[in-house]
């Protein structure tokens, strides 16, 4: 194993774990309602956890860019710099979070009336809304956290973080629901309480290995104009591409909906098996993040280049290795998140498209976190754009004689579509070119 593998790795293998475990704060949610004998709990819990997909989602720039301007400015070894992007994303971060806390009613509001769902499961996912909201400044705080841990080349704090966050969450959880009974109040209880925990972790950790750092903070410069506008600038293709991948989203969970309890049920469990997925590769996207970021900030274009080549050997790689672990233990994961027989049963019509997404959806990933690192966000924006527009022309061009299949067919045509885009598009960051418009920019 050569050295570009080790460091690869040495981000990946950490983010992995961590990012495993981020999907088990929902997976704990969606199976301890999938035991409570209705499919309304589950579908409850899919809205609810939707319309916090949608809201966060929204501000996903706090971490990705966070961790793009960190690690180029761990490249070029400014500690200053590495220090005022910490906290001018977590001071944006708790604005935002007050934000959110105000508005909370009108946007649940919004979101419901968007969102066709059953009565029971919107009062429910209302219950779950309210309770979880509160968790917005913890929530956005870690954002900011591993952001900038990433970009630190340190993956192995963001899963110290994750670790703590979901055992803290499985422990309160279970004690809520079943000691006291509170369902789907108290899965939302659990969760808050989970999220604050791994923003105490965040900030201990934070204090007690960059030390060396605390001369630095201070309110010099922090807020300075350009440093600023470069903040907004690096994240404002990133805002308007999460917006993107928001809309596909919600419409796949609403259409879902629609369709009965028992299919977004079936839609919701289904789509564990690409969350999985997702974060699995997005430990590697993590890895290509921090490493393309800090070459950049380098101006290193060989180290830049070999990175982006020994990520593609491992994305394929995995991609071959879920499409083979999905076939063979694919079923019977989903009868571990629930014991509803006619959700398991309907599941099995479906589940041919879960077997697509790894080969449709791996490139995807990896271009995302090398884009992120390089700050090449407008190529990220224009690669999504064209997927999303195909995702509502497919689905509307075919859900008439397709039905749910139509949202499948179009949900995997869209992985495989931002994936092709992103590599047509990214060539350029492999030329000369880029490296000396980077130069030019600092």
């Amino acid at each position: 194993m050569n050295q570009t593998d080790k460091q690869i790795l040495h981000i990946a293998v950490p983010s992995i774990v961590s990012n495993i475990t981020v999907p088990l704060l929902g997976l704990v949610d969606v199976t301890i309602v999938g035991h409570l004998g209705s499919a309304a709990y589950i579908g409850a819990i899919a809205v609810g956890g939707m319309l916090f997909n949608m809201i966060y989602w929204v501000f996903g720039f706090l971490r990705m860019g966070t961790g793009g301007l960190t690690a180029q400015a761990f490249g070029q070894r400014n500690e200053a710099e590495i220090t005022r992007i910490l906290l001018r994303s977590l001071s944006v971060s708790f604005l935002l979070a007050a934000a959110l806390l105000i508005l909370q009613y009108p946007i649940r509001h919004l979101a419901f009336f968007f969102i066709d769902a059953s009565p029971e499961v919107q009062d429910m996912a209302t219950r779950y809304f309210h309770i979880c909201i509160w968790g917005a400044p913890a929530t956005l705080g870690l954002y900011s956290f591993i952001g900038w841990f990433i970009g630190m080349q340190n993956s192995r704090y963001p899963m110290f973080i994750a670790i703590t966050q979901n055992v803290v969450n499985i422990a309160a959880s279970l004690f809520f629901v079943f000691a006291l009974d509170m369902k789907v109040a108290g899965v939302a209880l659990g969760t808050l309480i989970a999220q604050y925990a791994g923003l105490l972790m965040a900030c201990l950790l934070c204090r007690h290995k960059y030390k060396s750092l605390r001369p630095y903070v201070r309110r010099h410069r922090l807020f300075e104009r350009q440093a600023m506008k470069r903040f907004f600038n690096v994240n404002r293709d990133i805002f308007f591409r999460t917006l993107c991948i928001v809309a596909v989203t919600v419409f796949f969970t609403s259409t879902g909906a629609a369709y009965g309890d028992v299919v977004l049920a079936v839609n919701t469990l289904l789509m564990q098996l690409f969350t999985l997925f997702s974060y699995v590769m997005d430990g590697f996207a993590y890895a290509g993040e921090a490493l393309s970021g800090k070459y950049a900030g380098a101006g290193n274009r060989t180290a830049f280049r070999q990175t982006v080549r020994h990520l593609f050997y491992w994305g394929t790689a995995l991609a071959a290795g879920f499409t083979l672990l999905y076939g063979i233990g694919g079923k019977d994961f989903l009868s571990l998140l629930t014991n509803d027989t006619e959700v398991i049963s309907a599941s099995g019509d479906y589940f041919a498209w879960v077997l697509a997404i790894p080969a449709a959806g791996f490139s995807a990933f990896l271009l995302d976190g090398i884009c992120i690192g390089a700050t090449a966000t407008r190529i990220m924006l224009r690669a999504i754009f064209i997927a999303s527009a195909c995702f509502f022309l497919l689905y509307y061009g075919l859900h008439g004689t397709m039905g749910n299949h139509a949202l499948w067919l179009a949900f995997i045509s869209y992985l495989g579509l931002r994936g092709i885009m992103q590599a047509l598009l990214s060539r350029k960051l492999l030329s000369q070119g880029f490296f000396s418009t980077f130069a030019n920019n600092q």
